[in-house]
């Protein structure tokens, strides 16, 4: 098979949880158990670093990686989901794998296929894996996909743990308490591993307390070792440090406190120096290729496309918009249906214009029916079912003075033509 072909027959073969939800998740350790198994344990061969979280997790690997190869080391990234190409889940030094490589490894291992059943996640958690043995990196930074107890991704025994934000997201998998969800969380909390927590939140501070002290696994809270204002922070071990990080969401300050606090935490296991961090995060752009997070796309009228999608991610979002002092705002919202959506549109402000769009997915909400219920919510405006339309149509009214939000749902971000 050649690439398309191979990742058309993973998408029809496997369950897919960014296309089908929750019926495609199969949680639990057997299935990449039987696959490591299989293949010869390639998660045994690299050291790795294990970040979860409901939001932020994406960005602080990106960071976390972009660190690592300032220092010179050879790093493995996997994430998901991917927003244009499956290739971007598995990177090395932010390129990323070769879609030759992934026909090669889908064809000479189809009777694992066969044999375990795995899910697509399950499937490309494995593919990474042996990816990053075959190229013998130094690290891998792993992060998981739900949850965390019982997420494939939890077999390896990692280095250090950054666990970054707790939120209601996936309450049907996860729990409906931020406690219930911050406990699968915790999940990847391992024997005498040190992990940080880059948010200290009331609801869900002790669990990562009582399961850390169960395990005797080294424990932080970000706000307790680093302080910071605006984008300055200031740190026990390398004083005062003014990053220009190059995501302008005014969210990544948690982000980037939690990776500090991170660094200092591992400074036994992986000595690391203060420029490098530093330059290490402001280079996270161009070393590891991390998209869609308060990404600007244009300018008079500025242009946002932000992935958040939960109640949390769009709070934040929200808040900064606010911020911006534009004239007016436009908003081009899309949104997958398992997801509380009616809780997420009472955060949108009743004063901006909308465009309703709908990514080209399954779990999308049809753009008519978001429209419904944004009208109940009081938010008004017209369909635009392709993302596209609605900018190009959103910047033909648009002012020089206004803002353009272009958020609700990672796949319509991945929908966007960032050229």
């Amino acid at each position: 098979m050649n690439y398309l072909e191979s990742i058309s027959f993973l998408y029809a073969q496997l369950p897919v949880f960014h296309r089908e939800g929750a019926k495609a998740y199969k949680p639990g350790l057997d299935n990449i158990e039987a696959l490591c198994d299989l293949i010869g344990h390639p998660e045994h061969s690299f050291k790795s670093l294990h970040i979860a979280g409901t939001n932020g997790k994406g960005s602080s690997s990106h960071f976390m990686a972009s660190i690592l190869q300032e220092h010179g080391f050879k790093v493995g990234l996997y994430t998901s989901p991917h927003l244009h190409s499956f290739t971007e889940r598995i990177k090395i030094n932010g390129n990323e794998v070769p879609e030759e490589w992934v026909a090669a490894f889908v064809t000479e291992h189809l009777h694992l296929i066969e044999k375990v059943r795995p899910s697509f996640f399950e499937w490309t958690v494995i593919m990474a894996f042996s990816y990053f043995k075959e190229q013998k990196v130094d690290y891998a930074i792993i992060e998981t996909g739900l949850g965390g107890r019982l997420d494939s991704t939890n077999i390896i025994r990692p280095l250090a743990c950054l666990i970054t934000n707790i939120s209601f997201d996936h309450q049907d998998l996860l729990g409906d308490t931020l406690e219930k969800i911050a406990s699968e969380k915790a999940g990847i909390i391992k024997n005498n591993t040190p992990v940080t927590i880059s948010e200290k939140q009331e609801e869900t501070s002790a669990v990562f307390m009582a399961k850390a002290a169960s395990v005797n696994a080294p424990l932080q809270f970000a706000a307790d070792r680093i302080g910071a204002s605006g984008f300055t922070f200031t740190s026990p071990t390398w004083g005062e440090m003014t990053i220009k990080s190059p995501y302008q969401g005014q969210y990544q300050q948690k982000n980037i406190r939690g990776v500090l606090a991170w660094c200092e935490q591992i400074q036994s296991i992986i000595p690391l120096e203060a420029a490098k961090i530093k330059s290490g995060i402001e280079q996270t752009r161009l070393n590891t290729g991390l998209k869609g997070r308060w990404e600007i796309l244009g300018d008079r009228p500025k242009i946002i496309a932000d992935t958040g999608h939960n109640n949390s991610g769009v709070s934040e979002i929200i808040q900064q918009i606010e911020k911006e002092s534009f004239s007016h705002v436009y908003i081009i919202l899309g949104m997958v249906a398992d997801k509380d959506i009616n809780s997420v549109l009472s955060l949108f402000p009743k004063e901006a214009t909308y465009f309703f769009s709908q990514a080209n997915n399954p779990r999308a909400i049809s753009a008519l029916d978001l429209q419904k219920l944004a009208l109940e919510k009081g938010l008004q405006g017209e369909v635009i079912t392709d993302v596209n339309e609605a900018i190009a149509r959103a910047k033909s009214v648009a002012g020089p003075a206004d803002g353009i939000l272009i958020c609700g749902s990672t796949y319509l971000i991945g929908e966007i033509n960032f050229n």
